[in-house]
C-alpha cells in the first residue's frame, strides 16, 4: 500500500504535524527521514523492516558501502542515514562541550562516543593554545595507522594555521583494545620529533578502545 492510500491519521508526516515528533515510533521517524520507499515497499514498511532486521545502532554504525548492500538502500538513502547519525553525535557533543584539556580522560570523553564502534581506525588531531584550551580538531586519516602513510605536513600545517601551541593525537582501535602497536609508537615518535623542531608540543597520543583508552604520554617513559 502506498503512503497516499493510508488514512491521513496514519501517515507519519500528518501525525508529526498534529502530535509532534515525540508521538511517533522509531520507524515513523525513520520514514520521515527516508521520505520514499521502493517500488515493492512503501517507506513505512521499509523503515519497519530495517529497524527490525538491523536496529538503529547497527544501521548508524555501517559505512556508506555497507548500507548500499542492504535491500532498498541506495546512495541517497545511505547518505541520509549517515548524515542523521552524524548530526546525532554532534548534538550530543555540543551539549557537553570540552573547552579545556586538563587530563587524558578529557580527550577520552570527547572522542569515545564517536569512535568506540568504528570499524576502521580514524586519526584526529586536537589543537590547543598555551593554556590547553581547545582551538580546533581536525580529521586527518581513516585506515590502519602507519608512519609511512601519516603525513606530518598535514598535521602541522593546520596547527600552524591555527596558531596552536600544543597538539594531541587521537585514534581508535576497532578491536576495542587500546594497547599501542609498534606503528602507533613510531607515528608518535615521528610527530613528537617534528613538533619539537617547530616549537609545537605534542601533549599526548590517546588511543580509544571500547570503554577504555591508552595515553602514550602517561604510560610510555620515552614520551614523558
Amino acid at each position: 500500500m502506498k503512503i497516499k492510500d493510508l488514512p491521513e491519521q496514519n501517515r507519519p508526516r500528518e501525525r508529526f504535524l498534529k502530535h509532534g515528533p515525540e508521538a511517533l515510533s522509531d520507524s515513523e521517524l525513520f520514514a520521515i527521514i527516508l521520505r520514499t520507499g521502493s517500488p515493492s515497499e512503501n517507506v513505512i514498511d521499509m523503515s519497519n523492516r530495517l529497524i527490525k532486521e538491523y536496529g538503529l545502532k547497527n544501521l548508524f554504525d555501517c559505512s556508506l558501502t555497507e548500507l548500499q548492500k542492504i535491500k532498498g538502500i541506495g546512495p541517497s538513502k545511505a547518505m541520509q542515514l549517515l548524515a542523521m547519525a552524524e548530526l546525532g553525535k554532534r548534538y550530543s557533543q555540543s551539549k557537553n562541550p570540552i573547552k579545556k584539556i586538563s587530563h587524558s580522560k578529557d580527550v577520552f570523553d570527547l572522542f569515545h562516543d564517536r569512535l568506540k564502534d568504528k570499524k576502521q581506525e580514524e586519526f584526529y588531531v586536537l589543537m590547543l593554545n598555551s593554556k590547553n584550551n581547545v582551538i580546533k580538531e581536525q580529521f586527518i586519516y581513516k585506515g590502519t595507522l602507519d608512519a609511512a602513510i601519516i603525513e606530518p605536513r598535514e598535521i602541522f600545517k593546520e596547527a600552524l594555521k591555527n596558531s596552536a601551541a600544543k597538539i594531541i593525537l587521537i585514534h581508535n582501535h576497532p578491536s576495542g583494545d587500546p594497547k599501542p602497536s609498534d606503528e602507533d609508537v613510531e607515528v608518535t615518535r615521528k610527530i613528537n620529533t617534528i613538533g619539537k623542531d617547530l616549537n609545537i608540543n605534542l601533549l599526548d597520543h590517546i588511543i580509544i578502545g571500547n570503554g577504555n583508552y591508552f595515553s602514550l604520554k602517561e604510560r610510555l617513559p620515552e614520551f614523558h
